[in-house]
């Protein structure tokens, strides 16, 4: 990425933040990676943790972000509790995450945030089967970040 087009992407990263209250980053999938979306702008504006989400394309996980934001918002987001409002698609499970653990991640928000303190979850949802990471069965492509011990 060229430093005009940092510029630019950085600027659009700011002015959603004023304009909606966070913005949604989207990493596409590629060769030996998983695809994620990050919010950046969240915890800063609505006072709950951002949210994470590897493995589902970026409509998909930025209308889970939204949904997020405008349920939780100004609240309290239940941890490793079953969550069947979020979307009429399937049930989720929010999990805490270090943001440790995803520097190599959600570095739109390391930028955002520089020195100040931010939260984020991880958003967990089932395979095409409704398995859940802790159950047999299990099969897709999502990287947990955090620890999945639902309740």
């Amino acid at each position: 990425m060229t430093e005009a087009q940092k510029k630019k992407y950085f600027k659009r990263v700011n002015d959603d933040i004023r304009k909606y209250g966070y913005h949604t980053t989207a990493v596409l999938e590629a060769e030996n990676s998983t695809p994620f979306t990050y919010s950046t702008g969240i915890f800063e504006n609505f006072k709950i943790p951002e949210l994470f989400i590897s493995g589902l394309g970026p409509n998909l996980s930025e209308e889970l972000i939204k949904n997020y934001a405008d349920q939780y918002k100004h609240g309290a987001v239940p941890l490793n509790k079953r969550i069947t409002d979020l979307t009429e698609r399937f049930p989720v499970y929010f999990i805490k995450v270090t943001n440790e653990s995803l520097s190599d991640y959600v570095l739109s928000s390391i930028r955002h945030y520089e020195d100040k303190k931010y939260e984020y979850l991880q958003l967990v949802f089932p395979d095409l089967n409704g398995n859940f990471p802790n159950e047999p069965n299990y099969d897709y492509d999502q990287k947990i970040v955090g620890e999945f011990k639902p309740t």
